[in-house]
């Protein structure tokens, strides 16, 4: 099958070999579908696999609110490309009422630190390297924050989440959010 002629029926019912040009005129050609042309058939909503590229290959990022002890509350997945503030930006609505909220130095920002003052929670970020004025943050209370790193580490047992077998972003989740209960909440 050439990719710029195509087989057309005529006005008049017999056959004729068209040219690339032809068949965008007289628009004989099957609808464009995910299988025979460019452009899929139909339109797929959502944000698509979640699956980006990263130095490290294929990869996805789990953004993840925890309690005190290191219990996960909310989850919030992007692809591996995709900033930390996205994640931020999805998760400060639904914060739970605290008094403090510690991350690393991706979730550093100006407006995510205004959001949480406004809500009554204060950071324990530090500041990014490239920051003009250096941000106090409570160093002590920041050595914590490992109880966050062992939950995603208890979260990698599980086979299915350490190399995310599922496509579809929703499965996947389903998936974490089942291991999460197992393996905290239980």
């Amino acid at each position: 099958m050439e990719r710029h002629g195509g087989f057309c029926e005529d006005h008049d019912g017999t056959g004729s070999r068209g040219t690339r040009q032809q068949d965008d005129l007289n628009r004989c050609n099957l609808p464009q579908s995910a299988s025979h042309g460019l452009e899929p058939a139909v339109k797929k909503r959502g944000r698509g696999r979640l699956i980006g590229r990263t130095k490290g290959g294929m990869n996805t990022k789990l953004h993840a609110v925890t309690d005190a002890i290191g219990r996960p509350i909310r989850f919030f997945m992007t692809a591996g490309q995709v900033s930390d503030y996205t994640g931020a930006r999805a998760l400060v609505e639904s914060l739970p009422s605290a008094d403090w909220l510690l991350r690393d130095r991706g979730y550093d920002a100006d407006w995510f630190r205004e959001a949480l003052a406004d809500k009554g929670i204060t950071p324990c970020i530090p500041g990014r390297k490239s920051r003009d004025k250096p941000v106090k943050y409570d160093k002590h209370r920041y050595k914590r924050r490992n109880r966050i790193e062992i939950m995603f580490g208890r979260l990698k047992d599980w086979r299915r989440i350490a190399t995310r077998y599922d496509r579809c972003p929703k499965v996947f989740l389903s998936a974490i959010a089942l291991a999460a209960t197992i393996l905290f909440w239980l």
